[in-house]
Formats: structure tokens, C-alpha cells, sequence
């Protein structure tokens, strides 16, 4: 099929150059405060949502364990109707936001959006400026007076999530009290190191905001890496039928990190949860160290009490070799990783598969390329 020939061009370069760059900003303008929006309706939300639950707590005051039994109540049934983003953990940081923030509305006029039954979120959202996620990070620092440098100094210098979370960690409130030259350290620090500013495209994708609207962010920002993903997934499904298919792009919150593993499979004879992470680059230590973290995760919050603990699969799908390593998540029974490893597939004959099938998506992409170009 030949190529759909350009529209003709009816002015000049100069004034379609304009027009193109003069829509385009448009539209990432529109998408930022699109972000804007829903994150100042958000961080809002959950808000309340800590207030109210402070309120509610405060009514069974005379029970130590009464507010972690009623988080718990309240996050499985959040999480039944609404889906993600309810964890307990979740609504422990709603509420200690609410606790940290309450005199936000302490004006001189004292109005409240709650007065007389009522509550108007709008009016609510005009005094959150950071966003949710800004917000969470803010709520890690326990020193109050760093905690209201850095909320002041991320306004001031807009500030991104990552450059927020680079300057907290390198201890950037005691760097500036202990600097002769405060004025010139905090305008070095205002300007953030490549990398840290997203595009509108990652502020739409941010985590929490597609946890927010309940919206599903199963993507790959690798055509070869989400084609191994899915060849994977078929091959393993055609081994018979012990795997059973679970999740692709499995999302998971440890603290204020967010990570995602590739494949969730539950093996039937095994009893288990097999978690299986493909990087394309060679098998590192730190590999090893973030497998097991989510071995740890998934073993606390994922498995249920009659199955074994999870088994993970880290698959280094490199250019020249391939290498397939097992993690048993620190298996004390003998027996059961035994067990593990003669049920699951060898590693040698997986690092094989996705050797071969790397070899055969290259090719293929290579030609569709050279296709592409000599059509144009």
C-alpha cells in the first residue's frame, strides 16, 4: 500500500511553524492544568477523608486498637467499591494529612467548606496549591519547621515532585541553615537537574492520579519489552495448565515508591504466587535485592494464609546472552524450594526462550523499520 501523500502546503513555512508550535502549547498547557485540576481535587478529598475519619475516631477513643480496626473495616470496603488507592496504609496517610493540615482553613474569617452540614469541595481544593504526591513526600519529614521550608521553597520555586523528593533527601533544609550564603543556596536549589521536570504526558500518567479516577495504567515503554512480556506470558500458559494467569504490569506502593512487576502467575500445584520481572539489560545485585522486595510485599499483602510463599523469576533478557534466576524469598523449608524447583520450568531452558524470541522480535522490527523507510 503506498503511502498517503502529505496534504499540499497553501502558506508559507514560517507562518504553519508558528500556527503548529502555537497549538502545540496550547495543548500541553491544557493538559497541565487538566493535571492541576484533578490534583487539587484530589489532595482535597483526601483531606476530608482524614478529617472525617479523625472525627469518627474520636467516638471510640476509649479503645487502643479502635481506629486500626476501623482503617481496616474501612479500607476493604473502599476498596470493594472503588478499587485502588484504599489500602490501609492509604488512609493512614489521608489521615495524618488531615492531622498535619487541619489549621489550613485557621482565616480570619474562620469560614469553613463543613459549616452548617454542607461541604463544598471546590472551595476546599483553592487551598491545596502543591499536589497529592507533593504532599505525601512533605508528610515523611517529621521536623515540622523542615517540613514548612520545603512546602515554602517548593511553592516558591515550583518545585516537581522529584526535585522535592532529590531535595529532601540530601538534607537540603539543614544544608541552608548551616549555608553563610542562604539567598544564593536557595536560587542554586530552585533549579532543577534534568530529568526532574515532567512532561504533561508523566503528569497524566502520574500513579496516584490514575489511582484517583480508578483508571488503569498497564502500559510499556518498550515495544521489545512488552512484546517479551506477552510472548512470555503465552509460554508459560502453554506449559500446562499449573499457570494461571493473574496480572501484566502489576502495580505495588511501597512507601513513596511506586514499582511494577511484569507478570503475576498463581502456580495450582505449587500453591503459589510467581512473580516474574524481565529486564533487558545484564543481571545485577540490585536486581536480586528489588525482586525480593516484592517477594516481601507480596507475601504480607497478596498471599492468603492456606498458600506457600511466593516465588520470584527475574529474566535478564540481554542482547548477546540471557540468564533466568530464581528467588525463593528467603525460603527457610528445604523441602518446599526443593519442591519450587523441580515444578517450575528450568532456568536455562526460560533464559533459551527469551534468548531466541529477542533474536526473532529484533529481526522483525529491524524489517518493518527498513519497510518503513523505503516507503516514504
Amino acid at each position: 500500500m503506498k503511502a498517503v501523500p502529505r496534504a499540499l502546503k497553501v502558506v508559507k513555512p514560517m507562518q504553519y511553524d508558528q500556527l503548529f508550535f502555537g497549538v502545540s502549547a496550547l495543548l500541553e498547557a491544557a493538559r497541565r492544568s487538566t493535571v492541576k485540576a484533578v490534583n487539587a481535587v484530589m489532595t482535597a478529598t483526601y483531606w476530608e477523608i482524614g478529617r472525617r475519619i479523625v472525627q469518627f475516631e474520636q467516638r471510640g477513643a476509649g479503645r487502643a486498637a479502635y481506629g486500626d480496626e476501623l482503617l481496616t473495616q474501612l479500607a476493604d470496603d473502599l476498596t470493594a467499591r472503588f478499587g485502588r488507592g484504599f489500602a490501609k496504609s492509604n488512609l493512614y496517610l489521608m489521615r495524618g494529612f488531615y492531622l498535619a493540615y487541619r489549621g489550613i482553613f485557621q482565616t480570619p474569617s474562620g469560614k469553613l467548606p463543613f459549616k452548617s452540614g454542607k461541604f463544598s469541595l471546590d472551595v476546599l481544593a483553592k487551598r491545596f496549591i502543591l499536589s497529592w504526591s507533593h504532599y505525601a513526600l512533605l508528610l515523611s519529614v517529621e521536623n515540622p519547621q523542615a517540613r514548612s521550608f520545603y512546602e515554602v521553597e517548593a511553592l516558591r520555586g515550583g518545585w516537581s515532585v522529584r526535585q522535592l523528593d532529590r531535595q529532601i533527601a540530601t538534607l537540603f533544609y539543614e544544608r541552608a541553615a548551616l549555608s553563610r550564603d542562604k539567598a544564593a543556596m536557595l536560587r542554586k536549589g530552585s533549579r532543577p537537574k534534568q530529568g526532574e521536570t515532567p512532561t504533561p504526558e508523566e503528569e497524566i500518567k502520574d500513579p496516584m492520579i490514575l489511582e484517583f479516577l480508578n483508571l488503569k495504567d498497564e502500559y510499556s515503554e518498550s515495544i521489545l519489552e512488552e512484546a517479551l512480556i506477552r510472548h512470555l506470558e503465552a509460554f508459560l500458559l502453554e506449559l500446562g495448565a499449573d499457570f494461571t494467569f493473574i496480572a501484566r504490569q502489576k502495580r505495588l506502593r511501597v512507601g513513596n515508591e511506586w514499582y511494577r512487576i511484569d507478570l503475576v502467575f498463581f502456580h495450582r500445584r505449587l500453591k503459589c504466587l510467581i512473580l516474574i520481572d524481565l529486564k533487558l539489560g545484564k543481571f545485577t545485585h540490585a536486581d536480586a535485592g528489588q525482586m525480593n522486595l516484592y517477594l516481601n510485599y507480596a507475601r504480607e499483602h497478596w498471599t492468603h494464609r492456606d498458600e506457600n510463599p511466593p516465588v520470584g523469576l527475574i529474566l535478564c533478557a540481554k542482547k548477546d546472552d540471557a540468564v533466568a534466576h530464581y528467588a525463593l524469598g528467603n525460603l527457610t523449608n528445604k523441602v518446599l524450594a526443593s519442591r519450587y524447583k523441580l515444578q517450575l520450568p528450568s532456568p536455562k531452558s526460560l533464559a533459551h526462550e527469551i534468548k531466541t524470541e529477542r533474536q526473532r522480535l529484533e529481526h522483525r522490527l529491524k524489517a518493518s523499520a527498513i519497510q518503513a523507510a523505503s516507503s516514504e
